[in-house]
């Protein structure tokens, strides 16, 4: 990894509760919130990666599909 990262400065929105995980799990390591979500994104990228597309459900971004994400 001997480039300098493409370091761009994003907004993102997390429910309350989930940020406050994220804060409480930043001050027990020690890391930025940035860290963090970054370590959390490598790990996770894999089962992502396996999840169905919009287009793969045949669905368009902004139907009522998106508001059952299990997430939220």
């Amino acid at each position: 990894m001997g480039q300098t990262p493409n370091k761009r400065k994003q907004s993102l929105y997390f429910p309350q509760e989930m940020l406050r995980e994220i804060q409480e799990e930043a001050t027990r390591q020690d890391r930025s919130l940035s860290w963090i979500v970054q370590r959390a994104w490598s790990a996770a990228r894999p089962q992502i990666e396996k999840m169905p597309g919009m287009d793969d459900l045949g669905l368009a971004a902004g139907t009522e599909a998106n508001a059952k994400d299990p997430i939220r």
